[in-house]
């Protein structure tokens, strides 16, 4: 669905509408032909849809007071959306959204909304990726996960040198620890990507999610040319 800022006319269009795809980039807007993947069906594709299909129809389990909570709780909860305003989530949204979450980072579902918390402060500052030492190693700003917080790491396959938008190739490689600011993903990119080749570029996302409200950080990125 298009999601569209008017003025006199229109000064901004996002999302799908049709067969056509509407985003911006530093250049300006664009709009392109929507083309739809192949759905190959995975294993953690179908996992994900799981939790979300459960815990949508967990809402309708709630008692009243449940679901009141939730709607009550909103507000206190803001998203920021794709043109970069402040949004507020219907009760349901909120609680699927910090349940999908809360159960990622392995804590269990909530039925009662949460009270927010601070979240620790975190980014990613080096991604290191070789083939001779069998390396994939990412660099974060604290030397440890925050206790009470889950690392969540999403990594996209290899990309050939040239390409550079990534955004639809992130899939979620799992929950890591840190060690002296460095969280090891070797072992786990190739049991889900394959043996890494020299000359090729990973890109990898993290961010922490609080394992007792649900609530994620801001996502944080880098990206290596795999070397020999």
């Amino acid at each position: 669905m298009a999601k569209i800022i008017t003025t006199a006319i229109v000064a901004d269009i996002r999302n799908k509408l049709n067969g056509s795809v509407f985003s911006k980039n530093r250049y300006g807007s664009y709009v392109r032909t929507k083309v739809s993947p192949v759905n190959p069906q995975t294993t953690a594709q179908q996992a994900v849809r799981q939790r979300l299909g459960n815990n949508s129809s967990a809402w309708r389990g709630l008692t009243d007071a449940q679901r009141l909570s939730w709607i009550n709780a909103a507000p206190n909860f803001p998203f920021t959306d794709i043109f970069g305003n402040s949004q507020t989530l219907s009760g349901q949204a909120l609680y699927v959204k910090l349940n999908n979450n809360i159960i990622m980072a392995g804590g269990s579902a909530m039925s009662t909304a949460p009270t927010p918390i601070g979240i620790s402060s975190m980014v990613v500052t080096g991604l290191v990726s070789d083939v001779s030492s069998t390396t994939v190693t990412l660099t974060i700003s604290v030397a440890t996960v925050p206790v009470g917080f889950a690392l969540a790491v999403f990594a996209t396959p290899q990309i050939t040198a040239g390409r550079n938008y990534v955004t639809n190739r992130y899939r979620y490689l799992g929950n890591f620890t840190a060690t002296a600011n460095d969280v090891t993903l070797y072992t786990s990119y190739v049991a889900k990507f394959g043996a890494i080749v020299a000359g090729m570029k990973i890109f990898v996302k993290a961010f922490l999610i609080s394992t007792t409200t649900g609530q994620a950080g801001v996502p944080s990125s880098a990206v290596a040319t795999v070397t020999a």
